[in-house]
């Protein structure tokens, strides 16, 4: 397929995503959302990557929706309704993405921008990144899982304050409330993320994928369910040729393969 709105690329199993409209700070229109529809069902279907990380061109992660394109012609409420439904499913299946994503968010992320970088396990933001359920400014109600994702990150008292004002968090806001991970410098935030992701590339995926399923269903079962949950997850993990493998090398006394402080950046550079 080839990409209008977006760059995808798949190096040394990291999954690049870039939102590429940076002349409309990377709004989401039509062909940004079909080709991030592809790109989420091809990453499902086929793999080849450990991880995902999605970016903004040119100083912006995302402004939200394209005005311009929503405001061409009047459309009937159902086919409004099922607009959004669409969004909805393909948004889905990035949420469920059984690979680790990491958003790196440099300018603003506002609107359906902020809630896709939400939908990341990870968000890592430069100092002059700005996030804003933006929505009540024009007369609409957050889309894109906003709803959903933002309480159980920031609870349910301060989403709703972030949600009726519509104003601007800054990063140092963001990493207090826990939305963001990490503040990182502003040179070349895409490289940062790109590495910060290979940490997962010695990562058992298939544990890694199991575990977010589970914790992705966390809020909404019951102990009893999360349990049978882990219990048929840890009976699929034992039987992977990476514990076993890490087993071996275990009891042979060999250092193992994944270890998350020897991959870091800190450690990195001492």
């Amino acid at each position: 397929m080839t990409f209008k709105a977006i760059r995808f690329s798949i190096e040394d199993e990291i999954a690049r995503l870039v939102l590429n409209r940076p002349e409309q700070r990377n709004a989401l229109d039509l062909d940004m959302r079909q080709e991030i529809e592809h790109v989420v069902r091809e990453l499902r279907a086929n793999g080849g990557a450990k991880a995902l990380v999605i970016a903004g061109a040119g100083g912006a992660f995302c402004a939200g929706g394209d005005l311009r394109a929503l405001s061409e012609g009047r459309r009937p409420t159902t086919a409004n309704r099922e607009r959004i439904r669409r969004l909805h499913v393909w948004f889905s299946e990035l949420l469920d993405l059984e690979i680790p994503v990491v958003a790196v968010v440099d300018g603003p992320a506002f609107g359906a921008g902020f809630n896709l970088a939400l939908a990341a396990d990870f968000i890592l933001a430069t100092p002059r990144a700005q996030m804003c359920a933006v929505f009540v400014r024009i007369g609409l109600v957050p889309d894109l899982g906003g709803l959903q994702l933002l309480p159980r990150i920031v609870g349910l008292q301060r989403a709703k304050e972030i949600i009726f004002s519509g104003r601007v968090l800054g990063m140092e806001e963001a990493y207090r409330l826990g939305i963001v991970h990490e503040i990182i410098p502003q040179d070349d935030p895409l490289a940062t993320g790109v590495a910060f992701a290979q940490r997962f590339r010695h990562a058992p995926t298939d544990a890694i994928g199991m575990a977010k399923t589970i914790l992705n269903q966390s809020f909404n079962l019951d102990r009893h369910a999360l349990a049978e949950m882990e219990s048929y997850a840890q009976a699929v993990a034992l039987e992977t040729p990476y514990h076993h493998e890490a087993v071996a090398g275990f009891l042979a006394k060999k250092p193992l393969g994944f270890v998350w402080e020897r991959f870091s950046r800190k450690n990195k550079d001492k």
